[in-house]
C-alpha cells in the first residue's frame, strides 16, 4: 500500500473533533499575525481541516513541551519526510533537522516565539531515511488556542530542494 492510501485511510479516521479545532488554530493563527490565509476559509471547517491536510504546501505543528513532539502533518509533510501520520506525530520536531542545523534551527523558533513570526526562512532538513532537503521561502509563527494561550509552534513552506550528495 502506497504512503498516499495509508495517510488518506488515515485521515479518515482521525478527523476528530479535536484535529478540525488544531487546525482552525493553526489557519486562525497565521491570518491574525501575517494578515494572510493558507487555505480558502469559505468551506465549512471540516472541509478546511480536510484541504489544509492535502494541501500541496507543507505543514507542521508542534507543541510546547520542553522537547516539541510534532502534532500536525499534512500529506506533503508526510511524504517529504517519509513518515505516516502515527509515527511523524511521535517524532520530536528537532529531529527534523540535522544535529549541525539544530542550534540554527532553535534560535529560529525563539525568534519566532519573541516576534510572534518570521518569514522567509531558508534551511536544511532531513527525512527518516536520511534524505536531505533545503526548506525556502518557510515561515514560522507562534500558534494560539481561541483564548490567546500558546499552544505551540507551526510552520508553512511551498518550495523545497532535494541535497544531491556529489561521489568521489
Amino acid at each position: 500500500m502506497s504512503t498516499t492510501a495509508i495517510s488518506n485511510s488515515i485521515i479518515s479516521t482521525v478527523l476528530t473533533a479535536s484535529l478540525i479545532e488544531h487546525c482552525q488554530h493553526l489557519l486562525n493563527s497565521f491570518k491574525a499575525l501575517t494578515g494572510d490565509d493558507l487555505i480558502d476559509r469559505t468551506p465549512s471547517i471540516e472541509i478546511q481541516a480536510n484541504n489544509l491536510f492535502h494541501a500541496n504546501f507543507v505543514m507542521v505543528s508542534h507543541g510546547t513541551q520542553p522537547d516539541p513532539i510534532f502534532n500536525y502533518g499534512n500529506q506533503t509533510a508526510l511524504d517529504l519526510w517519509e513518515f505516516d501520520w502515527e509515527h511523524f506525530l511521535k517524532l520530536p520536531s528537532r529531529l527534523s533537522a540535522e544535529p549541525m542545523a539544530q542550534i540554527d534551527r532553535d534560535r529560529l523558533l525563539l525568534e519566532a516565539k519573541n516576534n510572534g513570526y518570521i518569514q522567509n526562512y531558508r534551511g536544511v532538513r532531513i527525512s527518516r531515511t536520511g534524505k536531505r532537503f533545503w526548506v525556502e521561502n518557510a515561515t514560522i509563527w507562534t500558534v494560539t488556542d481561541s483564548h490567546g494561550k500558546e499552544i505551540g509552534q507551526a510552520a508553512t513552506f511551498l518550495k523545497w530542494l532535494p541535497i544531491v550528495e556529489e561521489v568521489t
